[in-house]
């Protein structure tokens, strides 16, 4: 890594020589200015504005403007002249816990390289004394021309240097806050909770700049002379917040969604059971199947409408059901037949012996059955066979 910087690390009467190199990059795409109508590099040249004339670095100086607009000269001697004791060293003027610092003051971070073999235990015991103690030291320093103020920390085996904002340079938050009196509810802040609980955490390394991406993707894809690629549409974002406990909501259900909860919430809503299916065949259908010889049994149930199936001495057999529970109910005949549905299963009324060729009265019409006992399901009352 290139050094932007050297000098030593002032520890009391500790000297600490090091390299200043910087601590991150830059990845953004930037993009030069051209003319439109033939492609034409667009440039800034330095003018005089007295006489016109386009000025190299050579003839470029500095200068202070008053408040009257007048140019006041300031040259490299000037500046040299002035005190600047920490011009080649990075002073420490005090240790403190980290939580003091307000990161509103941070600023570009540097990582402090030491400078050469002598360098290294000097190096390894300020970096210790800080891990044992867990305070940052706070130092000032000297880079571009202008005196600032650092903050050294351990990174891994290393130490890294924050730039600080002085702290006259922080503005007050005072207009940045609403000023209209807002009540938060418990229930509000409970939503809150559980949609930042619900989001968790993050590997911060796992977070990378999409747009940045699809930026390369354009010009990979100019470059070559392909078709463009096509980016999903970007969403809107939210509008006004009319109902506050309703975004939280949604919010909260997108979360998990997300995170592939959706299982989970099924679960929660339904008592995690599972409902049984039953297939609903066409009327005609069932009343075929309700056709058997003997005096049947018409019985219903629960609230399902499918016919029992046929045990093999002849009786109706029960069917289990996952209907809701409803109370027994008597026939309507002088038979005493009594059809009772409890829990999920329904038990069909005993089938009276008949003769062969009988009938089954039902609203005084009679039909046919056969010899066998068999049952019939039916929309209406129970009724038990004549």
């Amino acid at each position: 890594m290139r050094s932007i910087w050297n000098g030593a690390i002032s520890f009391g009467l500790v000297s600490i020589p090091i390299k200043l190199v910087n601590a991150t990059e830059n990845h953004s795409i930037s993009f030069r200015q051209i003319h439109t109508a033939d492609g034409g590099r667009i440039r800034y040249r330095k003018v005089c504005e007295l006489d016109g004339e386009e000025l190299t670095a050579d003839e470029i100086g500095k200068a202070y403007e008053a408040d009257d607009g007048a140019m006041i000269p300031i040259t490299d001697e000037d500046l040299a002249a002035l005190p600047l004791p920490t011009a080649k060293t990075i002073d420490i003027v005090a240790f403190v816990p980290l939580d003091s610092i307000d990161p509103l003051q941070m600023g570009s971070a540097y990582y402090l390289v030491a400078g050469g073999p002598t360098a290294a235990k000097p190096y390894t015991l300020l970096r210790e004394a800080l891990k044992r103690s867990r305070r940052v030291a706070i130092a000032k320093f000297a880079l571009r021309g202008r005196e600032r103020l650092g903050m050294l920390r351990v990174v891994g085996d290393a130490i890294a240097m924050h730039g600080l904002l002085w702290p006259d340079e922080i503005r007050s938050y005072e207009g940045a806050a609403p000023e209209t009196p807002v009540t938060v509810r418990d229930a509000e802040l409970d939503l809150a909770d559980t949609l930042m609980d619900t989001l968790g955490e993050v590997e911060m390394e796992s977070l990378h700049d999409d747009y940045r991406e699809a930026v390369e993707e354009l010009i990979a894809a100019k470059t070559s002379g392909e078709e463009t690629p096509a980016q999903p549409a970007a969403d809107a974002g939210a509008g006004k917040v009319i109902d506050l406990m309703s975004a939280l909501e949604k919010s909260v259900r997108a979360a998990k969604s997300t995170r592939g909860d959706e299982t989970g919430d099924a679960e929660e809503a339904g008592g995690g059971e599972d409902a049984e299916v039953r297939e609903l065949r066409p009327e005609g259908k069932r009343k075929a199947d309700a056709k058997s010889g003997g005096g049947g049994t018409h019985a219903k149930a629960g609230s399902a409408k499918s016919a029992p199936k046929k045990a093999a001495s002849g009786r109706a057999a029960p069917k289990k059901s996952a209907a809701r529970k409803t109370a027994p109910r008597k026939t309507a005949s002088g038979g005493g037949g009594t059809s009772a549905a409890k829990g999920s299963t329904a038990k069909s009324a005993s089938a009276k012996k008949s003769s062969t060729g009988g009938t089954s009265s039902r609203s005084g019409t009679s039909k046919k059955t056969a010899a066998g006992g068999g049952s019939s399901a039916t929309r209406g009352k129970k009724r038990a066979s004549a």
